[in-house]
């Protein structure tokens, strides 16, 4: 007896082979987020703190212009990505619907390579993030929430 299988037995299972690899880079990226992105309890917040802080999560080589710090715990952080604490924003972006406590560093400019100097400026600010599968994996920017 020979059996026919469906073309659409095939996507089926290139759908179910590819499902654990999608979830999977998901994954990696958030964590890649987190690391790059999330200090839920700062110490300092100032230039020392964003020098330490981008030496200590390898972002010195070369010197990153710009990063932000988010100090919020994680699940704070992800509730963007769901209705329970952010809303859409551009495209497939997400805005926060509360402001974060946040420390941006910016290098000082000079040479690219270390040892790099950083600026902190720090304050609350609304953040934007993209997610993935109601996962953030990109911060995109921050700014000051207008007064009511």
């Amino acid at each position: 007896m020979v059996m026919v299988l469906s073309p659409l037995f095939f996507v089926f299972m290139l759908g179910l082979g590819l499902t654990p690899l999608t979830l999977a880079l998901d994954d990696y990226k958030y964590r890649h987020f987190l690391s790059q992105h999330s200090d839920p309890k700062p110490k300092g917040r100032d230039d020392r703190y964003c020098e330490s802080m981008m030496r200590s999560r390898n972002l010195i080589n070369p010197c990153k212009d710009v990063n932000t710090f988010i100090h919020g715990n994680k699940n704070d952080i992800k509730a963007i990505c769901e209705d329970e604490n952010g809303k859409p924003y551009r495209g497939n972006l997400r805005i926060s619907n509360s402001p974060f406590q946040v420390t941006t560093c910016k290098h000082k400019g000079g040479s690219p390579r270390p040892p790099c100097k950083y600026r902190a400026t720090r304050g609350y600010r609304v953040i934007v993030i993209g997610c993935e599968n109601d996962l953030p994996t990109h911060f995109d920017e921050s700014f000051i929430p207008p007064r009511q």
